[in-house]
């Protein structure tokens, strides 16, 4: 078991440079675009660039894995995610940034669906795996916090010009040591059934979802345009020429890219029902928070990042508290932690007043943390159980693919309903309203979540009243 466990902390660490370095550049933003001389909408890439990236090759990476070997893939995007950062630390300018950060997202791209590929091989026992998957959101909550914390830590230093490279040159002494133990540690696995790679699929695919993504990206910033809605057009039609192609490759038995026998277990696809409408809302979430914060509150953005941390700080403590609760109550207490965040969003539209004082937004925040931690590492759970060997790495990048995407929609989409409400010259009930029509749909989009864990069945995430002791 301590070998087991020795292994998890491996390719934790992947993820855990995977989720920082998503929030580590958001406040160095300022300090980069004054030191490299870049326009707001070069800085607007830089931020881009690693998320369009990495939804890019999600699926790629999984399928890699699966045929060349997962500690092979993991081995790969750890060392290339070392050169683009190292990349990104010496950049001279912004558009060399860009395209580091891009170089860095798909080496995350490779990395993360190795991460829970290899926890479903490793961890087969419900009870383990619900440990280990415990452990996987306590590293995401902590990246999320530490990547904030380091990114505002290095950008105030004093000992060098721009010390803002130092949020990615950060990356260097952890990698080292993670490739280390790595090839050390961890054993090979990979699909038993030979298969070439399907090269074609992946320029296809990785078209497919650049588009998409870069399209819904660019309405993040520009709202909704001719430019961008004809990207999604194109998008859509490249992802409709990439499915007809891997099921007709499929009927031949030559190489593809997704297997369709994924879609044919009933929690695989509620477990991506599930995360898309839960990314939706807890990415949109953030998103209009900040806005709502500053804007409409006019809580400084130092303030406000504060309030934000005690999110990720019950994040973390129910990722802890949330294992020995599923293991105990299953489902229900999956059902129990969203209904949980529903109840924090009313009150938060209660309370999130000019006139309230901070411990209430550091209290809110972090109760909200709590029902966000307890339910984002049940939900791989879901969608990965009973999933083949040989499917897994296909299954994690299709999962992180419909997180990642969602995630973009839910910020477009909720965001623009938001700014809706806002109007031309919005005034504080303005905000108030903009903020009362967004947490309405993420309460709706909650309760979408919860019907689709409701139709999990029960032997997925089973009931164990009793836990025995090893």
């Amino acid at each position: 078991m301590r070998y087991k466990y020795l292994n998890l902390w491996v390719i934790l660490l992947g993820q855990l440079l995977i989720i920082m370095d998503i929030f580590i550049i958001n406040v160095s933003v300022p300090s980069i675009e004054r030191d490299l001389h870049a326009s707001n909408g070069e800085m607007q890439f830089v931020m881009a660039a690693y998320l369009i990236g990495f939804a890019s090759l999600l699926i790629t990476g999984g399928r890699l894995g699966d045929l060349y070997g997962r500690k092979k893939m993991y081995i790969t995007g750890l060392s290339a995610f070392m050169i683009s950062s190292v990349a990104c630390g010496f950049s001279a300018g912004a558009e060399q940034l860009v395209i580091s950060r891009f170089v860095q997202g798909i080496s995350a791209a490779m990395m993360a669906p190795q991460v829970l590929s290899m926890i479903q091989i490793l961890f087969p026992g419900h009870k383990e795996r619900t440990e280990a998957m415990g452990w996987y959101g306590i590293t995401i909550g902590i990246g999320t916090v530490l990547g904030q914390f380091l990114g505002g830590y290095f950008s105030s230093l004093t000992v060098m010009e721009e010390p803002w490279r130092f949020v990615f040159l950060i990356n260097v002494p952890l990698i080292i040591p993670a490739v280390f133990f790595t090839i050390k540690v961890l054993n090979e696995s990979k699909a038993s059934v030979k298969q070439s790679f399907n090269t074609g699929g992946v320029v296809i695919l990785s078209a497919g979802l650049f588009c998409a993504t870069y399209a819904f990206t660019l309405s993040e910033h520009e709202g909704f345009t001719f430019k961008n809605g004809s990207l999604m057009i194109i998008s859509a039609g490249i992802l409709f020429i990439f499915i007809k192609d891997q099921k007709k490759r499929i009927r031949n038995e030559r190489s593809y890219l997704i297997d369709y026998e994924l879609f044919q277990y009933k929690n695989f696809n509620l477990g991506m029902a599930a995360v898309s409408f839960f990314f939706i809302m807890l990415d949109s979430y953030f998103y209009i928070l900040s806005l709502f914060f500053q804007n409409g509150l006019k809580i400084s953005p130092l303030a406000a990042g504060e309030i934000i941390v005690f999110q990720g700080l019950g994040f973390i403590l129910a990722s802890v508290m949330s294992v020995k609760l599923i293991l105990k109550y299953g489902k229900k207490a999956l059902m129990a932690g969203l209904l949980f965040i529903i109840a924090v969003l009313i009150f938060q539209l209660l309370l999130f007043r000019m006139e309230i004082s901070f411990p209430v937004f550091y209290l809110l925040l972090f109760l909200h943390g709590l029902g966000i931690g307890s339910v984002i590492p049940s939900l791989a759970t879901i969608a990965l159980s009973g999933m083949p060997e040989k499917l897994t790495g296909n299954a994690s990048g299709v999962y992180n693919t419909f997180q990642q995407i969602a995630a973009v929609i839910g910020i477009v989409a909720v965001g623009s309903i938001f700014n809706y409400f806002l109007g031309e010259k919005p005034e504080y009930q303005d905000y108030q309203n903009a903020f009362l029509a967004a947490i309405l749909i993420n309460i709706l989009c909650i309760i979408v979540v919860i019907v689709c864990v409701f139709k999990v069945p029960d032997e997925v995430l089973p009931e164990m009243r009793y836990i025995p002791k090893k």
